[in-house]
């Protein structure tokens, strides 16, 4: 499945390299027709193509911000970007990446100063605060399962 955006740009490479007399002017009117044939004919819908993209992201361990700047590269509006991340739970992702990583109430040795900062740098990296990494190192590993296991978060 593709953007709006990348159907157009992909379609403008395709006739640029097809056709040497073409002008940008005819480029531009057959993209853009067939963006519309694509959406008339239910082919392409940037909305689904978030929505898909955020329960990915999120069975990933991807977080809200990470999974919206990826989107955004793509192509897709920031209002439709917006609404897919919505009920996107940073903290189920976050234990997702921790599950992913071994990080947290998943570690299987012994937590050491070196490895405590690895681990709250790796959550920031992905785009998780800091007050999601100490609620997930702070939580016990039955905890950290069940939460998983429900698929929400547990309440501060």
């Amino acid at each position: 499945m593709h953007t709006e955006r990348q159907l157009f740009d992909a379609i403008a490479r395709k006739a640029r390299q097809k056709f040497e007399d073409i002008g940008e002017v005819q480029i531009r009117a057959l993209a853009e027709f067939a963006v519309k044939f694509a959406y008339d004919n239910k082919a392409l819908d940037d909305a689904a193509f978030a929505e898909m993209s955020t329960r990915s992201g999120m069975r990933g361990g991807k977080s809200r911000r990470a999974i919206a700047q990826r989107l955004s590269q793509k192509g897709v509006a920031s209002s439709t970007v917006a609404a897919a991340v919505a009920e996107a739970d940073d903290f189920h992702a976050a234990l997702v990446l921790a599950r992913k990583r071994a990080f947290g109430p998943f570690r299987k040795g012994e937590l050491d100063e070196k490895r405590k900062a690895k681990e709250f740098s790796a959550f920031a990296r992905a785009g998780f605060s800091f007050d999601i990494g100490r609620r997930i190192f702070e939580m016990s590993l039955d905890d950290a399962e069940e939460a998983l296991d429900a698929g929400r978060h547990l309440k501060a």
